[in-house]
């Protein structure tokens, strides 16, 4: 029924297409983020229409995306966000479905800017090629061996503001992935604006700022960590608050 609600809402903006996104790539950037119910993204879809074009890929305006994620074995990635390191890496393979594109992407997060770098690859992988582990040690990352950690898959709408130079992303129906256990989040919606700076006037800030639902920062990396590593005693006293909030959200209890 939500995806059908989705449709009908989407319908509803004018699209925008890939070769029309040079604009709005933002490859260096300030992501602000918020997490609230998926009833509440029906709720505010109409209130965007008229500022915002929606992407759409062959006819589609709700793609599917897939990731592999990559840390070490102690797991320094997920620890640098935890420990709240201003200067810290993310490495995955990001899997564009419908389009079948692949990408080794590297996002470095720094002082509180987002810097994005990738290359096409044309799978995900058990073990990282001699030429993805030059792509990552040019790229300052100084970890030991990078293993694939966990995978994750869900569905995103992208919209992309048409006055200001902004891009808008709603992620849902997420399913994180290990080995043989897996945790899926059918009521969570993780929205990401990606702005040059911080423009508090954008029309979403301000749709946020009306149901007073601020902004809110728990990557899906560290999210599905938490989840999928809580046999092995993950360390996690910092997220505790925001992962119990997450679960709330799931739950419609918030």
């Amino acid at each position: 029924m939500l995806s059908e609600q989705f449709v009908n809402l989407l319908n509803t903006f004018d699209p925008i297409h890939l070769e029309q996104m040079d604009r709005v790539k933002l490859m260096n950037r300030v992501d602000t983020k918020f997490a609230f119910d998926i009833k509440v993204l029906v709720e505010i879809l109409p209130e965007l229409a008229k500022h915002y074009f929606v992407l759409e890929i062959n006819t589609v305006r709700i793609p599917s995306y897939q990731s592999q994620y990559f840390d070490d074995k102690n797991l320094s990635f997920y620890s640098d966000h935890h420990n709240g390191r201003t200067n810290r890496f993310k490495v995955r393979i990001r899997k564009y479905v419908e389009s079948n594109l692949l990408f080794l992407e590297i996002k470095h997060k720094y002082k509180g800017r987002t810097n994005k770098k990738r290359i096409e690859v044309d799978d995900f992988k058990s073990t990282l090629s001699s030429e993805m582990n030059k792509f990552i040690t040019d790229n300052s990352i100084t970890k030991s061996t990078l293993l694939p950690t966990l995978e994750n898959a869900f569905q995103r709408i992208t919209l992309v503001n048409k006055t200001r130079n902004e891009r808008l992303t709603f992620d849902f129906d997420l399913k994180f992935t290990r080995e043989d256990s897996s945790k899926e989040f059918k009521n969570l919606v993780i929205a990401e604006l990606k702005q040059e700076k911080i423009d508090r006037l954008s029309p979403f800030f301000m749709v946020m700022k009306n149901r007073i639902i601020r902004p809110y920062r728990l990557s899906k990396y560290c999210l599905g960590a938490i989840e999928l590593f809580k046999d092995e005693k993950i360390k996690m006293n910092r997220f505790k608050r925001k992962y119990l909030y997450l679960q709330k959200i799931e739950n419609h209890a918030c």
